[in-house]
Formats: structure tokens, sequence, C-alpha cells
């Protein structure tokens, strides 16, 4: 029983120069799409260049361990009990960023495995879907800080109401017993469409109603964009 068990945990897969170089290689033109798909779906200074060859590498590197590891159930084990020792704690600033990094992941075990046809079709297809769909961004919003005198509270809810007809939101009202400082937030497209209905600016009309110390506008965004 211990020789069986043993050679359960000892047996492994031979692989010839060819094969592993085949899977290399395989993996190397699997890494060349999920760079082209990283560099087309972001843009501006969301794109990170670093990471993107991060992903090329990771792709080389799982199919390595891959390779190592074969049919080898000790060598699956030991290398398990290495990798939960290692801890990441890069900040990923865009959620799309974690599909690539479980892309590149899955690409290497397919490669290292040498299921290259699993491979090609599920990275051509996820290729597909990221390029059509990768350049969603959320809506921006906007942030209206006005502060004015308290006797024209009333008057700044009543313009952004009328003006924004129910979709400015407010977010924080402070007040001091002289003034009072208003933050709405509203989205950028419904800003602009105001902007154009109107024909006239929301700083204008606020700075017209007088008295007001400040009125500022400020993006805001769960994701760094350009």
């Amino acid at each position: 029983m211990k020789n069986y068990l043993s050679q359960i945990l000892e047996q492994g897969q031979d692989l010839t120069p060819q094969d592993i170089v085949l899977r290399m290689a395989v993996a190397c033109v699997i890494a060349a799409f999920i760079y082209l798909s990283y560099r087309l779906s972001h843009d501006g200074s969301i794109y990170s260049r670093k990471f993107n060859v991060s992903l090329v590498a990771l792709t080389v590197i799982t199919t390595m361990v891959m390779v190592i590891i074969g049919n080898n159930l000790s060598l699956s084990l030991g290398m398990v009990g290495a990798l939960s020792i290692v801890r990441f704690r890069t900040a990923i600033k865009d959620s799309r960023d974690t599909v690539y990094i479980f892309w590149t992941v899955v690409a290497g075990i397919c490669c290292g495995a040498g299921d290259f046809l699993i491979a090609g079709i599920g990275s051509a297809v996820t290729f597909l879907v990221l390029l059509l769909f990768g350049r969603i961004k959320n809506d921006r919003r906007m942030l209206m800080i006005i502060r004015t005198s308290r006797t024209n509270e009333e008057n700044i809810e009543s313009l952004i109401f009328r003006r924004y007809k129910g979709h400015a939101t407010l977010r924080v009202k402070n007040t001091t017993e002289d003034s009072v400082e208003f933050i709405y937030e509203v989205s950028k497209s419904v800003l602009d469409k105001s902007d154009r209905k109107t024909n006239k600016s929301i700083t204008d009309e606020v700075y017209d109603l007088g008295s007001v110390e400040y009125f500022n506008l400020v993006m805001q965004n769960d994701d760094i964009s350009s």
C-alpha cells in the first residue's frame, strides 16, 4: 500500500523538449492577444504599460508552472504550499484588471496542460467580448459645491430643482449662522444637456442670484479616466 501511494505521488508526464517549446510558444501567442486586448480596451491615464507587460509574463510563468507540475501529484501539492505563502497587495485600479489577471492564469494553465484548443477558442471569445465591451465606462458624475448666504438658501434649492427636475441629488448641506454650503451630485450628461437646453450655464445662473461666495464643479469617478 505504501509503495502504491508512493508511485501515485511520484508519477509524472515525460515531456520532450519539443513539447515544452510548443507549449511555451502557444502561451506567448495567447499572451500577445491579451496584451493587444488590454491595450485596445484601456486608454488615457488608466492604461498601464507595466501592468500590460506583467500580464504577458504571468501567462508564460503560469504555463511554466503547469509544465513543471505535469501529472505529478507531489509536485502539485508542493507548489500549492509554496504559492500559498505569497501575498499580493497591489491595488487594482480598474475592475477589468481582475478579469485580465484571471484570463492570463487560465490561459497559462491550458497551455501548460496542452489543451491548446480550449486556450485558443476561449481566448478568442474573451478577446472579442472585451474588445466590444471593454470601453464601457461608468457615467461620469459631477459634484456641484455652492457656498452662499443663508438668505439665498431657498433660491439655490429652487434653482437646482427647476433646472435638473430631480436628477440632482443633495449629498451634503452644511450651514452656519450666516452661510450655507450645498453639495449636489449630478451626472455629466444631465449637466451638459441642461446647459444646451437653457443656453446658459449653471455657473452663470448661480452667480446671478447674488451673495454667492463660490461655486465649484468637481469630477467624481470610481475609475481613473482620461
